[in-house]
Order: structure tokens, then sequence, then C-alpha cells
């Protein structure tokens, strides 16, 4: 696959903010069954590969689980404070868990699972998200097997179709967008801030 020219600027931020331990956080948004967005704030966990395509997990007991099978489009919003610049990433998520029939990407599910802390990987044995708090000790459940994903675990792939790249450095200030076409080659346009 052709590594889209928005991913060095993305590793150049990465790059140079990296002080900022929250430099590898952004804002995930999806479309609720009602219209309304859902938004929250994922952790970036790479690149799969020397693909475009950029991973989160999360579990698969979530609400936006649901969200994502009924309609897949999401954006991110990624703001860097050092270089004070933003991408807003949109494209459709595409969902890894433990039942997909793909070998490689269950391959990527299960690399991905192991690259996480211990404490990360505790919080997918804890009770299912977003329901009415458990008691105390349910939130410490033995540690779960560090090679092999809990049937919980997902991994998310974002596959970018559209990303604007804003610098507020300057007068006036830089943006760009790139666009991917039906041939999966990107175009790159200046437009105004």
């Amino acid at each position: 696959m052709f590594v889209a020219p928005w991913r060095s600027l993305i590793a150049r931020a990465l790059h140079r903010n990296r002080s900022q331990p929250y430099s590898r956080y952004f804002q995930l948004a999806t479309v609720q069954a009602d219209g309304r967005p859902a938004n929250r704030t994922v952790v970036f966990r790479g690149f799969l590969g020397d693909t475009n395509l950029l991973k989160i997990i999360t579990d698969t007991r979530s609400q936006k689980i649901d969200q994502i099978l009924d309609q897949p489009w999401a954006e991110v919003c990624w703001y860097f404070t050092v270089t004070r610049e933003q991408f807003r990433i949109s494209g459709e998520l595409a969902l890894i868990d433990a039942s997909h029939s793909n070998p490689e990407l269950q391959k990527a599910r299960r690399s991905t699972w192991q690259d996480l802390s211990d404490n990360a990987r505790s919080q997918f044995a804890w009770p299912p998200p977003g329901k009415t708090r458990g008691q105390q000790e349910a939130f410490s459940p033995p540690p779960p097997d560090p090679a092999n994903p809990l049937p919980n675990f997902c991994l998310l792939l974002l596959d970018p179709i559209e990303v604007d790249h804003l610098e507020l450095r300057g007068d006036p200030q830089n943006r760009w967008c790139y666009l991917r076409d039906q041939f999966n080659t990107w175009s790159t346009t200046e437009i105004n801030p």
C-alpha cells in the first residue's frame, strides 16, 4: 500500500511533541443510531505496518461497537500543543474482534494486545463499560494472559479518506487538505485557514 503524504507529517508532529505524553491521545467521533455524534478520547496505538491505517483499541462491550456496526464512518481530531497543529482525519472504521476471519489482522490484534501494559490489559477484565458500577473488587481481577487477548478486546482500524491539516503558527495560518480517490491516490490542496 502507498504511504500517504500526510503520514510523515503526523510522524514529525509526534516526534516534535514527544515531551507531551498526551500527544498520543486524540478524539474519535462516531455516529449514534439517532444521528447524534458520540465523541471520546482514545490512544493512538500506531499505524498498522506500512499502511495508512490508524490503530485504536476498544472493548467489544462498549457502546461504540454498535455505533460502528451501524455506521462505520468516523472522524479523529488530533491537536499537538508544542507545534500548534491540528489533524482532522475522517474515514471508515473496521472492527478486528476475536471472530474476525483475516489471519493477518488477527495477528495484528494479538500483537497490539501484547504491546499493552499490564494495567491496560486488566481493564478488559473489568465489568462491562457504561453499565451500573460494580463492587470495588470487580476492578481488581486476576491479570489476563499477556500473550492472548481476552475475547472482548478489539482492534479498531481507521482507514482515512480525508485529512485536514492546520498549522496555527504563521500569519496567515497554513492549511492543507489531503483527499484519497477511488484509485487510492492522494491529492493535496492548500486551502484557506
